[in-house]
């Protein structure tokens, strides 16, 4: 029977979701980045799809997506910030099965080197819902690119030891080769 290869990589099909009251499909920058950083590193862009903060929107949208076979992880950016009107946190908080508490914890020490004591007002999140990984990021490009490249990216990556989140997502490839 074939085993989970650590030494592959492996693709995987993800969907990116803006939330924000101000960006538009034109100067969604933070959106753009991430999905060009996706693609940089070998994944697929399922879907991508901007929002404003409205908690039942996100909610909508993120339920089709952790419900669909398809879509194997979402990240979400925006809305996730202590201001008034985000509602990222709240939205996504009831949908998860599991939480993925080192990933905000390690996003807001690594913040803090850059933003000192303001980095606590950080909401990012991660978890695990229905065997799809979500994780939630500030809306600025410094924090989307510090997520993606010391957090995200190497977890999504099934050659990174000791462990990384590819074997637990739904239709993962240790799933697909009966490991």
């Amino acid at each position: 029977m074939p085993r989970f290869d650590l030494s592959q990589f492996y693709p995987l099909t993800i969907a990116v979701l803006t939330v924000s009251d101000s960006r538009n499909a034109d100067n969604d920058s933070s959106g753009d980045l991430l999905c060009q950083l996706l693609q940089s590193a070998g994944h697929q862009v399922a879907e991508r799809t901007l929002l404003p903060n409205n908690k039942y929107q996100i909610r909508a949208v993120l339920s089709q997506w952790i419900a669909s076979d398809m879509v194997q992880v979402v990240l979400l950016n925006g809305g996730t910030g202590f201001a008034a009107g985000n509602c990222s946190v709240e939205a996504i908080t009831p949908l998860l099965d599991d939480t993925v508490p080192g990933f905000g914890e390690l996003f807001r020490q690594l913040s803090f080197n850059e933003l000192g004591s303001a980095a606590l007002q950080s909401g990012a999140l991660a978890g695990l819902a229905n065997g799809t990984l979500l994780f939630a990021m500030p809306g600025s490009g410094g924090a989307c690119t510090l997520a993606m490249q010391q957090l995200i990216l190497p977890q999504l990556d099934g050659r990174t030891g000791p462990c990384n989140f590819v074997a637990h997502i739904k239709n993962s490839p240790s799933q697909r080769c009966g490991a």
